[in-house]
């Protein structure tokens, strides 16, 4: 079984920077991608981004420029960094990744407000 544990959500000011950490556990062997998707209220879950395991990335068209995704294999963990935060970002942020063959597994997520 596998497990996510998303961490680094809180309040931050409009034009402020918040870093997302998704720490996995169990049997990750064979993920082919690992991203980053959010709800905010009253919307759909969305893609935000997502990093391939050869190394190809993409991002929401509304993130471009001021997010950026990584992962250190080392530690199991893929990070979200967000720069130039606005209020249009606040929502519950999952990390999600998937294992061949047809496996996807969900954390329970982190919220992220974008407030003044």
């Amino acid at each position: 079984q596998v497990q996510l544990v998303e961490s680094g959500g809180g309040l931050v000011q409009p034009g402020g920077s918040l870093r997302l950490s998704c720490a996995a556990s169990g049997s990750t062997f064979g993920t082919y991608a690992s991203g980053w998707y959010r709800q905010a209220p009253g919307k759909q879950r969305e893609l935000v981004a997502v990093i391939f395991s050869g190394g190809g990335i993409n991002y929401a068209d509304s993130v471009k420029g001021r997010f950026t995704i990584s992962r250190d294999g080392a530690k199991n963990t893929v990070y979200l960094q967000m720069n130039s935060l606005s209020p249009e970002d606040t929502a519950i942020y999952y990390c999600n990744i998937k294992i061949l063959p047809q496996m996807d597994y969900w954390g329970k997520g982190t919220p992220v407000t974008v407030s003044s």
